[in-house]
């Protein structure tokens, strides 16, 4: 999935909690997936919504794409298991035992991941890492 179309995406977090619910063999990724769903038991419903994929969810009308938020929590995962940007984990870590709960260290980061993709489109420039994990580092108040 190096290149996946919105609908695929949006697809893959629907099939991994399909998935999950009816007990089938899941790959490491949809495990990853289908355990971020269960995180926010907000979005199961829209997950098992069969036109959940064609939603439109609008930042104008107060909407949180749950699809985006899942990606990037997704997105986050994979930072953290190859530690890039470089110290990107010891920045989670410190989040998380100041936060005492890896999920709320986690909405830390995806915060910070959020203003720094902002940043870089609003600059038309590309992502910078050390202030990503500089971001994560203050939230984290080191």
């Amino acid at each position: 999935m190096f290149d996946p179309s919105r609908d695929q995406a949006r697809q893959f977090f629907v099939e991994s909690w399909r998935k999950h619910k009816s007990r089938e063999v899941l790959t490491q990724l949809e495990i990853i997936a289908s355990d971020l769903v269960a995180h926010h038991p907000e979005y199961q419903p829209l997950l098992e919504d069969p036109d959940a994929v064609q939603k439109d969810f609008s930042p104008e009308d107060g909407q949180v794409n749950p699809f985006l938020h899942l990606s990037l929590h997704l997105a986050i995962e994979e930072q953290l298991s190859i530690n890039q940007p470089p110290g990107i984990r010891e920045a989670f870590e410190q989040c998380q035992a100041k936060r005492g709960d890896r999920h709320a260290a986690l909405h830390d980061v995806l915060e910070a991941l959020g203003e720094t993709i902002w940043r870089a489109q609003r600059d038309k420039a590309p992502l910078d890492g050390r202030e990503y994990v500089e971001a994560v580092r203050k939230r984290a108040g080191t």
